[in-house]
C-alpha cells in the first residue's frame, strides 16, 4: 500500500469464489473484464483487497487455476490472516489482536465431542481457525451448543456457517468484516482512508462486510440464500447495499456504475480499438488496449486489415527496439509487421492475454516508463513476463511506443522461445 501516498480514489475488497471468479464460466471472462477495467482505470490510484475464506495454500492453488490479478492486500482465512503485496507480508498487529481469549487446543478439544463434526483439509486448519463440515440440517443446532462450551471453557469465539456446509471457528474478534474494519482504520491512522470502499461478497461469511460503516456493498446475482437471507433480515433498508442483476465478477462492475464510484466501462467491452479514444493521455490504457487487440488478433476477432497495421506501426517510434525475453533485439515495427502472419493462428482455441500491476511513472516531462506482467494463457499452458514500456508524447500523435523490454517471469518456462511474440 505504500505506493499511495494519498487516500486510494476507491478500495474493492472482493470475496474470490463464486463473487470475484466464477467457476461456471471456463473463458473467465467476466473476471478478465474486470483485469482489463481495473488495470486500465484504477490501479495507478487504488486499492484491490481480496478476502477469501481459503487458507495460503489452497488461494495460491486459485491463483494458478484462474487469471486473478495481485491484490494489494490477501486477507485469507475467514477473515484471520492479513497480508501486504507480492511477497504477502503478514501484518503481526492483526495476529496479536486474535490472541485474546482465543486458544487453539481448547477449541479442538471441544470440537473433537462432536460427531456431526468433519474437519476438512489440513491446509484449511490455521492458527486462528479450526474449519469443519457439517450438514446443514444440524448446523444451527451445533453451532449454538459448540458455543455455550467454548464459552464455558473461557473463550470468546465466533462460529461462521457459509456454502451450505462449511463451519469455522474463529476468534471472537475475527472475521471478514473485523478484517476490514481493522485495515481501515490503519489507513485512517496514516491519512489514507480511501475515499469510497465497495465490499463484494456471495455467501454467509461476506455479511459481515456489508456491516461496516460507509462501505458500498454489492452481492452478486449468484449469491447464497443464507445471505440473502441475512440481507432481508439486516439491510434491506441500506440504499449502499445492492443484489447486483449480473453473476461475479460482472456484478462487481455493474455496483461501480450504480454506486457511480468510477469508470464501469471495461476495455474489453469495447469492439473497435480505432474509436477507443482516452480524454487524458493514460499510458496504462494503451498497454491495456495494445494486449487486448493482440488476444482478439491472433483468435481472428480483429479483421486482418490494412487500416490496423498502419494504426499499431503509426504508434511506434521509428528506431523503437523491442528486447525478447530470449535477450534478443529487434525492431519495434518489425516485430508489429510480423503480426500479421499470426493473424487467427488461435482462432477457435482457449487463448487469452491480461495483464497484471500496470504501473505508470513519469519520468520527465511527456516520457513514462510502465511497468507490467503480461501473461498468455493458451490451452492449459500459462507463461508470463515482466514487461517494461517507454513511452514519449508527441504532438497531434497521443503516446508513442519508444522501448519494450521483456523478462521471464519466475513461473514461466517456456522451452521454445521462437513462439512468443511480444
Amino acid at each position: 500500500m505504500e505506493r499511495l501516498t494519498s487516500p486510494a480514489r476507491l478500495m474493492i475488497v472482493s470475496d474470490l469464489d463464486h463473487t470475484m471468479v466464477d467457476h461456471h464460466d471456463p473463458e473467465n471472462l467476466s473476471l478478465l473484464r474486470f483485469n482489463s477495467l481495473w488495470e486500465h482505470a484504477y490501479r495507478h490510484d487504488s486499492l484491490l483487497v481480496f478476502s477469501t475464506g481459503r487458507s495460503p495454500t489452497l488461494y495460491k492453488e486459485l491463483r494458478k487455476e484462474k487469471p486473478l490479478l495481485t491484490p494489494d492486500v490477501t486477507i485469507m482465512s475467514v477473515g484471520t490472516e492479513i497480508t501486504y503485496g507480492n511477497s504477502m507480508v503478514p501484518d503481526h498487529g492483526w495476529v496479536d489482536a486474535l490472541n485474546h481469549k482465543w486458544d487453539l487446543g481448547v477449541v479442538k478439544e471441544e470440537t473433537g465431542k462432536f460427531s456431526e463434526l468433519t474437519l476438512q483439509a489440513e491446509t484449511e486448519q490455521r492458527p486462528h481457525k479450526v474449519s469443519f463440515y457439517v450438514d446443514k440440517s444440524k448446523a444451527q443446532e451445533v453451532a449454538k451448543e459448540l458455543s455455550q462450551r467454548l464459552e464455558k471453557r473461557g473463550l470468546d469465539v465466533k462460529i461462521i456457517y457459509s456454502g451450505g456446509m462449511d463451519l469455522d471457528i474463529l476468534p471472537q474478534g475475527a472475521g471478514k468484516g473485523q478484517a476490514l474494519a481493522y485495515l481501515l482504520k490503519k489507513l485512517k491512522s496514516e491519512g489514507k482512508l480511501p475515499v469510497n470502499t465497495l465490499a463484494c461478497g456471495d455467501s454467509g461469511n461476506d455479511a459481515e462486510l456489508f456491516s461496516i460503516p460507509d462501505v458500498y456493498g454489492v452481492m452478486v446475482s449468484n449469491a447464497q440464500e443464507e445471505l440473502l437471507k441475512w440481507h432481508a433480515e439486516n439491510a434491506k433498508d441500506n440504499p449502499k447495499v445492492i443484489h447486483a442483476k449480473e453473476r461475479c465478477a460482472g456484478g462487481i462492475i455493474q455496483a461501480i456504475g450504480e454506486f457511480k464510484l468510477g469508470p464501469n466501462l471495461s476495455p474489453r467491452d469495447v469492439s473497435d480499438f480505432l474509436e477507443c479514444k482516452v480524454e487524458n493521455v493514460n499510458p496504462g490504457h494503451e498497454v491495456v488496449k495494445f494486449f487486448l487487440f493482440y488476444e482478439r488478433w491472433r483468435r481472428g476477432e480483429v479483421e486482418n486489415s490494412e487500416a490496423y497495421a498502419a494504426s499499431l506501426k503509426a504508434s511506434c517510434q521509428p528506431g523503437g527496439v523491442f528486447v525478447h525475453p530470449s535477450g534478443a533485439e529487434k525492431s519495434l515495427i518489425d516485430t508489429i509487421g510480423e503480426l500479421r502472419k499470426h493473424h487467427g493462428d488461435k482462432q477457435g482455441k482457449k487463448f487469452r492475454v491480461w495483464v497484471d500491476q500496470v504501473l505508470a511513472t513519469e519520468t520527465a516531462p511527456g516520457t513514462w516508463m510502465v511497468k507490467l506482467d503480461k501473461w498468455e494463457q493458451s490451452g492449459d499452458e500459462r507463461i508470463g513476463c515482466t514487461t517494461t514500456v517507454k513511452f514519449t508524447a508527441k504532438e497531434g500523435e497521443g503516446l508513442v511506443w519508444e522501448h519494450v523490454e521483456q523478462t521471464w517471469s519466475e513461473e514461466s518456462k517456456l522451452k521454445d522461445d521462437s513462439s512468443w511474440i511480444i
